[in-house]
């Protein structure tokens, strides 16, 4: 029997309109009473089909059992007495060319495992969640530290069998390890539902499904409830750039593009062999919109980090032939809107939930407000990574003709709000780890690297770092391999993993760390100019108290005895951080009497006499 759904045509006029931003609350499949039946409601968005049924687990997969009823805007729908939780489902779409798919349901909140592609059934419930004090208080990190440890969970652990850990093992080890080294938040990268092992979550089918590789729904909102119980937030990437040419998906859904642009020169990406949405359709800017509320709505993530943004703001990115806006411009004007709205939106139904892009160009305002800018509350610091990086992958003998990367990060940081992250994408496809692409032998390297991240948790920006790095692994990330946790048994890995435990508890402890992230007093450059030497000096600084860190980075392998540091204040100063420490793996170098007297340089009245060891970064205070 095929009855139509109680849908009304308000409901479907508020979808067509753009004004319903939760569209799975009417799309979709949901558990229901209707007259005197229990069964499930099935809607879908095929404006252009000629029939739609649905087929699953309750029709013997026949699609002449439950047609789907048209309405007048586009959409399909159908009560089917008697389905239930759990039963596997698509929908059997054919097109005006009588060509007949079997597709997912975009709205799906579930799906089985791959490489089967059929929705579930899923009746959610009311999930017992404790985090009602962590979701009151959560707020942007502005003046406060925000460490994030990224993590792609199916290779981050696993189980000893080789399998996939669940939502729920995954929770608990990774709250403990994560609360351990001091992270304030995690960064999961794509657990939305994807048939691609090797797309690591970025070629998505399911916007609406966590993966069902690590378990349910319930499991991944208990992970997320358990990691906030233990004071540590969840990011989560989120990828409204693209989807997969997949058959069972959103491509071609109908037998034409209605979620993609229908002209390849905008709608298909060459390098990833990817769709483009069509921003321009009030039908699939609600999809996405919901896909992120939910995200941040239905499970409790505390942010989402938007993926490959430049590629959606810029029309000719990646592209031989593109076409221009209506000005002649290359800008996407209605992704550009799109991501304006989504911001807007997330920020004005959840505050204190974070929006954050992937940015690699210089497009002006990505972190503004609205309606001047795109109004995401971070964006990635590429330029400062690729800069850092590039220095410290150089040979030390030539590292004095890229001394200004490691300054020119100042020129612009107030220009918008920064996440400095050292990504997956920065330690995979032969970029090698990131211990192992620092020069010399072994011991260089951890040096190298120890440096390297003393340097990044002293420079203003939030802090990112992928699951591996913070204990010197050196072979490249593997998505399909657990990491290496055995290393963690040699001083020599164990010791970088006590740095960064170390960096996260002052970087918390000293509010000069972190408070003056957007602020130009919250950096002041004392040596900026010994490029002949690789020797930095600046100092960080609390705007509210003046306190200070004072930060000195030597970064060749030349042992430099008693030079003369210049300081604003004379006094006593103490160590509070030495990346050279045995415990981390370095040889342990001898101070002197730490008494700044008179007689400075570079403008300033005082000098400190430090030992500098090779490629080594101090932090001091003045008592």
């Amino acid at each position: 029997m095929s009855l139509p759904s109680e849908l009304s045509y308000l409901d479907f006029w508020s979808l067509a309109s753009g004004e319903q931003v939760r569209p799975d609350h009417l799309l979709g499949a949901h558990v229901t009473r209707q007259g005197d039946e229990d069964g499930v409601r099935f809607a879908v968005w095929a404006p252009n089909a000629k029939f739609v049924a649905v087929i699953g687990d309750f029709n013997g997969w026949s699609p002449f059992e439950h047609p789907m009823h048209r309405h007048e805007l586009g959409f399909w729908h159908v009560f089917v007495p008697g389905a239930r939780h759990g039963q596997l489902y698509k929908y059997a779409v054919t097109d005006h060319s009588d060509r007949t798919v079997h597709k997912s349901d975009p709205y799906g909140r579930f799906m089985e495992l791959r490489p089967n592609t059929a929705s579930v059934v899923w009746d959610e419930g009311s999930f017992p969640w404790t985090d009602a004090r962590w979701m009151h208080e959560r707020r942007p990190a502005y003046d406060r530290p925000m460490s994030v440890y990224e993590v792609h969970l199916a290779s981050w652990s696993r189980r000893e069998d080789g399998w996939y850990l669940n939502y729920r093992e995954i929770g608990e080890r990774l709250a403990d390890y994560a609360a351990s080294l001091g992270f304030t938040h995690v960064e999961l990268m794509g657990v939305a539902e994807h048939p691609f092992d090797g797309s690591w979550g970025y070629q998505v089918t399911g916007y609406y499904a966590p993966t069902s590789r690590h378990g349910t729904p319930e499991d991944f909102k208990w992970m997320v409830n358990h990691l906030h119980e233990r004071g540590i937030g969840v990011i989560v990437d989120w990828v409204p750039g693209h989807f997969p040419t997949d058959e069972s998906g959103l491509a071609h859904f109908d037998g034409t593009s209605i979620f993609e642009y229908a002209d390849p020169r905008k709608g298909y990406h060459p390098d990833w062999n990817t769709y483009v949405f069509d921003y321009g359709r009030n039908e699939v800017v609600l999809f996405l919109i919901g896909s992120a509320l939910r995200m941040i709505e239905d499970f409790h993530v505390d942010g989402l980090r938007v993926d490959a943004v430049a590629s959606m703001i810029y029309l000719d990115f990646s592209r031989n032939e593109w076409i221009p806006n209506v000005y002649g411009g290359r800008e996407n004007l209605e992704a550009i809107a799109f991501m304006k709205r989504l911001n807007d939106t997330v920020h004005g139904r959840n505050p204190g939930a974070l929006m954050i892009a992937e940015e690699s160009t210089a497009f002006p305002g990505v972190t503004w407000p609205t309606p001047q800018g795109l109004g995401f509350d971070y964006k990635w610091a590429m330029g400062w990574m690729n800069d850092t990086l590039a220095y410290f992958e150089k040979d030390p003998i030539y590292r004095r003709y890229e001394h200004h990367k490691v300054t020119f990060f100042n020129v612009y940081r107030q220009s918008e709000h920064f996440v400095l992250a050292i990504s997956h994408d920065e330690v995979v496809h032969l970029k090698k780890s990131l211990v192992s692409k620092m020069p010399g032998d072994w011991y260089e390297q951890r040096a190298g690297l120890r440096a390297f991240l003393a340097l990044m948790w002293a420079t203003p920006g939030k802090k990112l770092l992928f699951q591996g790095q913070e204990f010197a692994q050196s072979t490249e990330w593997d998505y399909a391999q657990g990491l290496p946790w055995f290393v963690t048994d040699h001083l020599e890995h164990r010791g970088v993993q006590t740095l960064v435990r170390d960096l996260n508890r002052m970087y918390r402890d000293f509010p000069a760390l972190h408070c003056g992230d957007h602020a130009e007093e919250g950096q002041r450059w004392l040596v900026g100019d010994d490029a002949d030497g690789g020797v930095y000096v600046f100092e960080r600084v609390d705007p509210s108290s003046g306190a200070a860190v004072l930060v000195v980075a030597s970064l060749t392998p030349v042992y430099r005895e008693g030079y003369n540091v210049p300081v604003r204040e004379g006094g006593r100063y103490r160590v509070i951080l030495d990346t050279d420490l045995p415990e981390y793996g370095g040889f342990g170098t001898r101070q002197g009497d730490l008494v700044a007297r008179e007689g400075g340089s570079h403008g300033q009245p005082f000098s400190l006499a430090l030992n500098l060891a090779p490629n080594s970064v101090l932090w001091l205070i003045r008592e």
